[in-house]
């Protein structure tokens, strides 16, 4: 059976919570998805993503830890915008808008639709430090993440292009279909 849905672990496992990815990624050998989604972990291999969002997928859901101004350990799921030439393609290094840009200059074939289940971290080294393993708060966001992968995963093979269904209190969603995370109440302290 050919894979329909890409998840993705992006991050580098040497800057501490930048490995969220990574981690989700193994987290999910426990409990895998369906066998119509192909789980990988990219790890900072921009260039091996950006050959595989061209190969097909109706839907990718990349996993990474992204600063948005939350609490650490907060959990959002983002619908990515198309790229709109503003951002440059970068053949090394793992920023999502950028990869994005990538494939689209790589290839001519339309982008799937990509989402993004983002953790905010506690602790981002620079490039020049090295910090293995992530933090309490975020490691804590491991099992939150597989279980929303666990409830968004079956409706995007149901159908790739509609509303993401309700995965707990509201939290955060890119624009233009609502999406909601576990454990997160608005308003609340989690969002302070």
């Amino acid at each position: 059976m050919t894979p329909r849905l890409l998840v993705a672990g992006v991050g580098n496992i040497f800057l501490a919570d930048d490995a969220f990815g990574p981690e989700v990624i193994r987290a999910l050998e426990d409990r895998p998805l369906p066998p119509e989604v192909r789980v990988r972990d990219y790890g900072i291999r921009g260039m091996d993503l950006a050959c595989d969002l061209l190969s097909g997928y109706a839907t990718a859901v990349l996993v990474d830890a992204a600063p948005r101004g939350h609490r650490p350990g907060t959990l959002s799921l983002i619908e990515a915008e198309p790229p709109d030439g503003t951002v440059p393609p970068e053949a090394h290094g793992m920023d999502p808008a950028k990869v994005l840009a990538l494939a689209t200059h790589l290839g001519d074939e339309p982008l799937p639709r990509v989402l993004v289940l983002a953790c905010e971290p506690a602790v981002l080294p620079g490039d020049d430090d090295i910090l293995p393993g992530l933090s309490t708060t975020v490691r804590e966001a491991v099992g939150r993440a597989v279980e929303a992968l666990h409830t968004l995963v079956p409706a995007l093979l149901d159908d790739p292009t509609g509303l993401l269904p309700p995965l707990g209190r509201p939290m955060e969603s890119g624009t233009p279909r609502p999406a909601a995370l576990p454990g997160i109440v608005p308003g609340g302290a989690e969002d302070r």
